[in-house]
């Protein structure tokens, strides 16, 4: 039924980006951070980092753009902007 797998599981620490990623990418305001984490969580390639309280970025050799991080942000400190700002 399923042909074989093209890549195996956890392998996007290996698979850069690149230039694909979609029109927008996050911008932590760093403002109003209480570091709940639930960008960590919620991002599906791994790339947010940061441990304190307005210390968090993403790694943007990963990101794939899609949003998730500041769609549960629940102090709004996460924006998606156009890839060129």
């Amino acid at each position: 039924m399923f042909g074989p797998l093209i890549s195996k599981p956890s392998t996007s620490k290996a698979n850069k980006t690149g230039s694909w990623r979609v029109e927008h990418k996050p911008k932590f305001l760093k403002k109003d951070c209480i570091a709940c984490k639930m960008c960590v969580l919620i991002c599906p390639e791994a790339c947010i980092t940061g441990e304190a309280k307005n210390t968090y970025d993403y790694d943007s050799n990963f990101c794939k753009g899609c949003g998730n991080c500041a769609a549960v942000c629940p102090k709004k400190d996460i924006l998606m902007v156009k890839e060129e700002e």
